[in-house]
């Protein structure tokens, strides 16, 4: 058994996840310890109602890698249990390249000490022979890359390999074979990717071990991360407007370690410009329907209408008049009336047009 699927960060940024193919996705969340994908959340959300499975991963840049584990966690609480974690270990960008395990498992066990969740390592296969990874393969899975060419292409059901080993792995989880994919429902390169599994094995390798996220501070902290609910940002936001979580010390309670993302959203939905909030509704942030409507609350008329007369106003069509055009002549060939297109221009004679002018025609 096997799955299908890709890997994204913001170079795709406003895909539709719900009409490209797979199986999976695996999402850029962050990288180092100050970049925050954030498309990562709207196509996170859009591919769960998809019904695909669901991974994210950090970009090691190089830093501290302790301080980078507890920025990734601090920012994907809300995928623990259901999507998988991984560390992507690459040289661009990574002054610590060289020094390959004994930076990289430090962040995987940070990680895992954080969320219960063992993550899996992304490299290129050559990598996986640069050093003696067997103390991260004991414990961690495998994400390998390796490419036949750049040659697009879409699904492979069994990609090339150089036919060389795994290093310390006896074989990846999952394999990325191309960069150069190209499916349905997306115009740009995709990285292509197979795992070597089924959907119980994707969901166990995302599931915490035998406990809850926690974090290492005080013990009331403690109590409260343990019992934070899991869901986005927006899930919790939308629950909080539905009097899930009740009001005042009851909301700080049931939320825990989430409250404070929670209410931000929640602030800043209040404060913010409307203007603002219509773009981020236009890229996802907010969701759809009943949940958009109900978390944008009695600003959702004024933010609808900032939608809707941008909508009309892109939609707007014009056409520069050529020597021996007519008014109905042009309403003809737009599907429309000369008195439509003379009223739409406060054209008071339809007979009295000439070369260059622009007129609104829809």
């Amino acid at each position: 058994m096997a799955l299908n699927g890709i890997d994204i960060s913001g170079w795709q940024k406003g895909i539709d996840m719900t009409k490209v193919p797979g199986d999976f996705v695996i999402i850029k969340a962050t990288q180092g310890t100050k970049y925050v994908n954030d498309d990562c959340d709207r196509a996170y959300r859009q591919a769960k109602r998809a019904d695909k499975l669901l991974g994210v991963y950090h970009y090691f840049s190089g830093g501290d890698p302790i301080k980078e584990a507890d920025f990734f966690v601090s920012n994907i609480k809300g995928y623990i249990g259901e999507a998988i974690l991984v560390l992507d270990w690459e040289g661009r960008m990574n002054e610590k390249f060289s020094q390959g395990p004994a930076v990289a498992k430090p962040f995987l066990d940070r990680v895992a000490k954080l969320t219960g969740v063992n993550p899996l390592i992304y490299m290129s296969k050559s990598v996986c022979r640069e050093h003696n990874w067997s103390t991260v393969a004991a414990k961690y899975g495998l994400w390998v890359a390796q490419y036949a060419n750049d040659k697009q292409t879409g699904y492979q059901t069994k990609p090339w390999t150089d036919g060389s080993g795994y290093g310390a792995w006896k074989s990846p989880a999952i394999f990325q074979y191309s960069s150069h994919g190209k499916l349905s429902g997306y115009s740009g390169n995709l990285d292509m990717d197979i795992a070597y599994l089924d959907a119980a094995g994707w969901k166990a390798y995302a599931k915490a071990a035998g406990h809850n996220t926690k974090t290492e501070t005080s013990s009331s902290t403690e109590k409260a991360q343990e019992s934070a609910p899991s869901g986005s940002t927006l899930d919790l936001a939308y629950g909080v407007m539905k009097d899930k979580y009740g009001k005042g010390d009851e909301r700080k309670k049931k939320l825990g370690s989430r409250y404070d993302e929670v209410q931000a959203m929640i602030n800043h939905i209040a404060n913010a410009s409307a203007v603002t909030l219509a773009a981020e509704v236009k890229q996802g942030k907010y969701g759809d329907n009943e949940v958009r409507r109900t978390v944008l609350g009695s600003r959702y008329d004024e933010i609808q209408k900032i939608i809707n007369d941008q909508a009309a106003k892109s939609s707007k069509v014009y056409y520069t008049v050529k020597s021996g055009d007519t008014l109905s002549g042009i309403a003809k060939e737009y599907g429309t009336t000369y008195q439509k297109i003379a009223q739409l221009n406060c054209i008071s004679n339809p007979n009295k047009i000439y070369p260059g002018q622009k007129i609104r025609v829809k």
